[in-house]
């Protein structure tokens, strides 16, 4: 009888094995599938962010210049693989099994792109390439396609099997970016097809949802709510969580109590103890403040409504602590008590260390970053995953933006995969300082700009990686240059990595210092006309940077983003046959005496002092009175130069 009942236990053990086998090779076989529905699903479940991809790895294709010059579509010498007999450019050439996670250009064109698969010698999709991103194609649509800050960008994801080609009919192409995925011979990789299944489609649909409403994923869920007054030199524990599960939110306001040029309130967090903190740093800098001022609403971290909020997914195996603390201000500098109320939301899913990573988030306060040498995003040996970046870039000599030229650089595992073409490319955006391109603030779901300034002569920008992730295995070298070519423009960097791990991979976490967290306000600021504000009175003709009256016309030009103060006002000019005399004035107070711009052959001038002048919050604008002429009608200047007085 016992070796009946042993034998039919045995079998049921047996049995179960067997079940669980089978249920383990499913969901195997699910997590090594990919095609249209996995990768929409992908970028709507920001809940896996912490999910290692071991197994795959991330490359681009770029148009950077590979002399290490800044030709990096200008001419369109490095914009393609290699040119067909017909005059047609192979733009993407990849083997095996992966799929096309991000496309990027600001210069698309009409001209037809091919999509080739495996050894198809007919394209499986021809597209116009403008129709990458104007949603007129579907599922080319929003919110995964779109322009803005001067960019083009597609997220759409385009799987392959066995190889695809990309061939654009064009004779030349510019600018652009191919991001892509490969993976193993054991994936089951279905082809990219415009035809969606039911299920990709509502997945697709899934995607649109959740980045409208991305807070609506934290509902439900545990709830540590605080509410208190930080003095200076005080600090807090918001939360001291002491049990394994993962915050799933965060949010802190009043916004304004973070704002200011001295950014003395930082957040530390630590997860299971750890002798480092995971993340320490200025509030202001973790929800993506530029220069003093919110300025980030992205999909998973920013402010928004008076509030600062972070969806980031911060798993913990055992412990997590939250602490606020208030830096005391050097001499000087007053610092008041505010009133914080922070929401905490957490779960108690723990951390799965053989298949998560917990959040960590490098942050480099760069000032005077040495010239030769780019800036580092993140360096550093262990496994883990890249997924976000935030800049604040500061000049350190007045005038174009010039030091936004530097291009990204990637290192995984000792193989440079990825070479970006620009800063602002680094972005999704282009073309700086030119009007409603990257000339302000913009915030879109995974990119945008911070700030553009081209007076304080900053900017800044912030992407999160979701779909396009970065894994690293056993070290990553994430770094962005300063200047077109050779890191040469001085500047101020100040930046944020997010990125997943076992334990933090950079060798130290600074600790905020007021030295760090003070923003830099330039004494010499400049004026350029492309992004000039104004009003007019009278008859004015303005064409680029010359301007025309023949009547005694009136341009009145807005300083009221200028710091208050007492000023030398100089310009770049040029005089000429028809140069015009002016006179300049501050409301009804003439500030100056007047000056001609006539010479009877064209003459460039720099530097021409024009007067001294006072900003302040009733006198924030200048204003320039031509002199009746019909000849005599005509003012050139490239930019007006403010040198604050001491």
């Amino acid at each position: 009888m016992r070796v009946v009942k042993t034998n039919g236990i045995m079998k049921k053990l047996i049995g179960l094995q067997l079940f669980f086998a089978i249920c383990a090779t499913v969901v195997m076989a699910q997590q090594k599938r990919i095609d249209m529905e996995t990768e929409f699903h992908r970028l709507a479940s920001f809940n896996e962010l912490p999910t290692y991809q071991s197994d795959t790895r991330l490359y681009q294709v770029s148009s950077y210049d590979t002399t290490g010059n800044n030709d990096d579509g200008f001419s369109g010498k490095y914009s393609f693989i290699r040119r067909n007999p017909d005059s047609s450019l192979v733009i993407f050439e990849a083997k095996g099994k992966g799929v096309i996670n991000r496309i990027w250009t600001p210069t698309p064109t009409q001209d037809t792109l091919d999509f080739y698969f495996g050894e198809d010698i007919r394209p499986t999709l021809s597209i116009c390439f403008a129709d990458l991103f104007s949603g007129k194609v579907y599922p080319f649509v929003a919110p995964l396609t779109g322009n803005e800050v001067g960019g083009y960008y597609c997220y759409v994801p385009i799987p392959f099997a066995a190889g695809c080609r990309i061939v654009s009919r064009g004779k030349k192409m510019q600018f652009y970016q191919i991001q892509y995925r490969t993976y193993p011979s054991d994936y089951a990789v279905t082809d990219f097809s415009s035809q969606l299944s039911k299920e990709a489609a509502q997945s697709l649909e899934e995607v649109a949802q959740i980045w409208a409403h991305p807070q609506e994923a934290i509902q439900r869920k545990k709830v540590i709510h605080c509410d208190t007054v930080l003095s200076v030199g005080e600090s807090i524990t918001l939360a001291h969580l002491k049990k394994g599960g993962r915050i799933v939110g965060l949010q802190f306001s009043p916004v304004e109590a973070f704002r200011g040029l001295h950014k003395q309130i930082d957040v530390k967090m630590t997860w299971d103890g750890e002798p480092t903190p995971a993340i320490y740093m200025p509030v202001a800098d973790f929800f993506g403040y530029a220069f003093g001022h919110e300025s980030m609403q992205s999909l998973l971290l920013g402010a928004k409504d008076q509030v600062n909020y972070s969806f980031l997914p911060m798993p913990f195996a055992k412990e997590a602590k939250i602490e606020l603390i208030y830096r005391t201000p050097d001499t000087g500098v007053k610092g008041e008590p505010i009133r914080v109320k922070a929401d905490l939301y957490y779960t108690d899913e723990k951390l799965n260390p053989r298949r998560e990573g917990k959040l960590y988030a490098y942050w480099h306060a760069n000032f005077h970053v040495p010239l030769g040498e780019p800036h580092v995003f993140l360096s550093g040996k262990g496994k883990g995953h890249y997924v976000g970046t935030i800049l604040q870039a500061q000049g350190l000599q007045p005038g174009m933006t010039l030091f936004f030229e530097g291009d990204d650089v990637t290192t995984v595992d000792g193989e440079m995969r990825l070479h970006g073409t620009g800063s602002e490319d680094y972005f999704n955006g282009g073309w700086y300082a030119l009007l409603d391109r990257w000339d302000r603030k913009m915030s879109l779901p995974l990119h945008g700009s911070l700030d553009y300034s081209l007076p304080y002569a900053r900017t800044g920008g912030y992407r999160l990686f979701i779909s396009d992730k970065m894994p690293f295995n056993r070290e990553i070298h994430h770094t962005i240059e300063h200047g077109p070519e050779k890191n040469n423009k001085p500047v101020d960097y100040t930046s944020v990595a997010f990125y997943y791990a076992e334990k933090a991979i950079n060798k130290d976490q600074p600790t905020p210092q007021n030295a760090e967290t003070t923003v830099f306000i330039p004494d010499t600021l400049m004026i350029y006309p492309q992004l000039m504000k104004y009003s007019l009175a009278g008859a004015i003709n303005i064409s680029g940077n010359t301007w025309t009256s023949s009547t005694g016309g009136q341009i009145r030009i807005d300083l009221s983003d200028l710091p208050m103060g007492n000023y030398q006002l100089l310009a770049d000019i040029e005089k000429g046959p028809q140069g015009a005399e002016v006179v300049w004035w501050q409301r009804q107070k003439q500030v100056s005496e007047a000056m001609s711009f006539y010479s009877e052959t064209k003459q460039r001038q720099s530097n021409v002092y024009i007067c001294d002048i006072a900003l302040n919050e009733f006198r924030n604008a200048l204003t320039m009175h031509f002199k009746r002429d019909t000849i005599r009608q005509t003012v050139q200047i490239s930019r007006l130069i403010l040198i604050r007085k001491k």
